[in-house]
């Protein structure tokens, strides 16, 4: 009995191991698809942007010593002459006396070899001396007429040092820095204080490298640049482009853009704002949703639908650059063809899709999507 079921058992295993497989059939998929066309676009590129003042000093003392007091704070307004920060001046004054002091002995000294010069010219002109001795006595006085001119050019550059003890703003504007405190010592020209001037504000942007020629190109086109605060609901302000840095900056290797915004009342210094560039309009432009494309082989490539078979295949493409959401595509895609925007990771070369959505062969097709276009500027 255990011998015929093994048998049996046996026989089983040969039939099921001899029966054909029917192959299954591969699905048909579901996509959203997008009819590319041609077509003129005019995009925009956003930039976040700071307010800065056109002219922003690093303030210092023009001589060193001890810091005794500081007049203002971070976001103190100062007018022009007001004295911010004093030096101690005990050694500037000891220094300007000196001076004072030198000055007024070469002055008796000119003095005095002056009155020696006529008497002995009167004695010249008695003949009890000779010529020599008169010549030599004239050299005596321009020897102390040098000596005098020397220490009073001295006194009064001690003077000037002993005024450098105060630092006084030299234009009116608002503190935006303190670097120093009282009770430190630092040397001639150490920033002590930022001052912003009053007068016209930039917007300040950083740049990527690949868009600094686009940037410049647009310098001269009225209407390029505009610049909304942050908050604001009202229409954006026009800008002129007024600088573009030489270098990119050594950490985040961008090149930082100045616009000039004049003088708009209510903007303060630090203030968010969004710079908006409007790009040149483009003719004959063909652009995809950033869902569309695939990786294939570190290349790009979208899947296009054959109306006839309803049949997807794989098409390399070249992106020639991004704006928001989508993709222009330089090469490898034709007006007219069917592009698939969803579902582009679960095909396969020569699978049948059908349109998501919609039926008929290309009624799914978007008709309201001819390709994508960047945000406009606001007005």
């Amino acid at each position: 009995m255990h011998t015929r079921v093994l048998l049996a058992l046996f026989c089983l295993a040969i039939v099921v191991a001899c029966s054909k497989q029917v192959p299954k059939a591969d699905p048909i998929r579901a996509v959203k698809t997008l009819r590319v066309s041609s077509q003129t676009a005019q995009g925009s590129q956003e930039f976040a942007a700071e307010v800065r003042a056109r002219t922003e000093s690093r303030l210092g003392f023009r001589v060193g010593g001890k810091i005794t007091r500081r007049n203002v704070e971070v976001g103190s307004g100062v007018t022009a002459g007001q004295v911010l920060a004093q030096l101690d001046p005990r050694d500037l004054q000891l220094g300007h006396e000196a001076a004072t002091a030198a000055f007024v002995a070469a002055q008796v000294n000119l003095e005095q070899a002056t009155a020696d010069y006529r008497r002995y010219k009167d004695l010249l002109d008695k003949g009890f001396i000779s010529s020599a001795e008169l010549e030599r006595r004239e050299s005596v006085v321009r020897s102390a007429q040098a000596q005098f001119d020397q220490t009073k050019a001295q006194a009064s550059a001690q003077g000037n040092q002993t005024g450098y003890a105060a630092l006084v703003a030299d234009a009116s504007g608002v503190v935006t820095g303190v670097d120093a405190e009282p009770g430190m010592v630092v040397a001639a020209g150490t920033p002590v204080l930022r001052l912003a001037h009053d007068g016209p504000r930039d917007v300040v942007f950083s740049v990527p490298e690949d868009q600094v020629g686009a940037i410049k190109a647009l310098a001269t086109s009225p209407g390029a640049f505009k610049v909304r605060f942050w908050g604001e609901t009202g229409p954006a302000h026009a800008a002129t482009l007024r600088e573009i840095a030489a270098a990119a900056d050594a950490v985040t290797r961008t090149f930082l853009v100045k616009a000039d915004i004049g003088n708009i009342r209510g903007v303060r210094l630090g203030q968010t704002a969004t710079v908006y560039v409007e790009l040149p309009r483009v003719a004959g432009i063909l652009t995809l949703p950033l869902s569309a494309l695939r990786e294939e082989q570190g290349k790009s490539a979208v899947w296009v639908v054959d109306e006839a078979t309803m049949t997807v295949s794989l098409r390399p493409v070249q992106v020639a650059g991004t704006q928001g959401n989508e993709v222009i595509i330089g090469a490898g895609l034709a007006a007219d063809q069917i592009v698939v925007t969803a579902g582009v990771h679960v095909l396969e070369p020569g699978q049948k899709v059908k349109l998501y959505g919609h039926a008929g062969a290309v009624a799914g097709v978007d008709p309201a999507r001819t390709g994508a276009t960047s945000p406009k500027v606001p007005n």
